[in-house]
């Protein structure tokens, strides 16, 4: 299923993040409603406000994807987050990430590579910049649909090079005490990590983004730059990345090895596989009311399945 760019989240939906939040009762007591997925606790089926009337001076974006279905809002990314690093309390991430340094940024990348190099993100421009529009899918049973802005992470691995050996990349994200204060307040092995298998990595959709809806990327969101691979749960977008590896072996990732059997490696959308917890097979759209079935690889099935052929999808999802 292709993404149109009719796809796009409205922008002046998402400035109506905080009417949006108390009326589904999450203002004060701490979100599920995520940013970025990485959490563990499924959100109810609140009936939820239409979106508000665009705001004065401002140019809606067109508010339909290719099913005729409103999407969702900019303060659903940037206002409420899971960022453990910062907190467990998503409403509280992007007040303590402010003041996050984004810049200057240095990735380092390396491993099983010919090429390994230091990148700048103010380097990241000659990788050829471009929109992307994807929906994103919760474990936790929402949805929204976003406009990123970054660049193939195919683009990345060519210029280092992988060899023969590479099967997997391994993605790391900053540890900043200083700045980060859920690393001590929370006994979880840090610092986070996320893996892919290479030709998962490589795949045309998978993206690292540095900005969304035109603008730079905030620290709350993953900035200064982030994973999407938007057939996959949100927990796999690991945010504020600092290093990434190119590995022979699969990687221990950081929810694998908090909750092995609620979030596997491979962690693609998959309706007929549900959390331990709760069902997967419907999930609830950021500012409808109504909950919507699934879409297996979360709409994508047409470009990403046959990289899993002859697997279990019960087993491995």
């Amino acid at each position: 299923m292709k993404i149109h760019t009719d796809e796009i989240t409205p922008e002046h939906i998402y400035r109506s993040r905080r009417a949006f939040l108390k009326a589904a009762g999450f203002v004060g007591a701490g979100s599920i409603l995520l940013a970025a997925c990485r959490g563990d606790e499924q959100p109810a089926a609140a009936d939820l406000p239409s979106p508000t009337a665009t705001p004065p001076g401002t140019t809606p974006s067109v508010v339909s994807d290719e099913l005729g279905d409103v999407l969702t809002p900019y303060e659903d990314v940037t206002g409420i987050n899971n960022f453990y690093e910062f907190t467990t309390n998503k409403t509280r991430v992007k007040e303590l990430a402010e003041d996050f340094p984004t810049s200057p940024w240095t990735i380092e990348i390396g491993g099983l590579v010919r090429n390994p190099v230091n990148l700048s993100i103010d380097g990241f421009d000659e990788f050829g910049l471009q929109e992307r529009i994807y929906r994103m899918r919760c474990v936790e049973g929402w949805s929204m649909v976003i406009p990123w802005n970054g660049f193939e992470l195919s683009r990345l691995l060519a210029l280092v090079e992988p060899t023969e050996q590479a099967r997997y990349v391994r993605f790391e994200t900053a540890v900043d005490f200083d700045q980060m204060p859920g690393l001590t307040r929370y006994p979880y092995p840090w610092p986070y990590i996320e893996g892919l298998r290479l030709d998962e990595a490589r795949h045309p959709l998978t993206v690292l983004a540095t900005g969304v809806y035109g603008s730079e990327l905030p620290p709350q969101s993953g900035g200064p730059i982030r994973l999407v691979v938007p057939w996959k749960y949100g927990f796999k977008s690991i945010k504020s990345i600092v290093k990434i590896d190119l590995v022979e072996e699969q990687p221990l990732t950081f929810w694998s090895a908090v909750a092995p059997n609620e979030y596997g490696f491979y962690a693609n959308v998959n309706p007929q596989v549900d959390h331990p917890r709760w069902s997967q097979a419907t999930e609830l759209r950021v500012g409808e009311s109504a909950r919507r079935p699934t879409l297996l690889f979360n709409g994508y099935e047409d470009q990403v399945a046959s990289l899993y052929e002859g697997m279990d999808l019960r087993e491995n999802f």
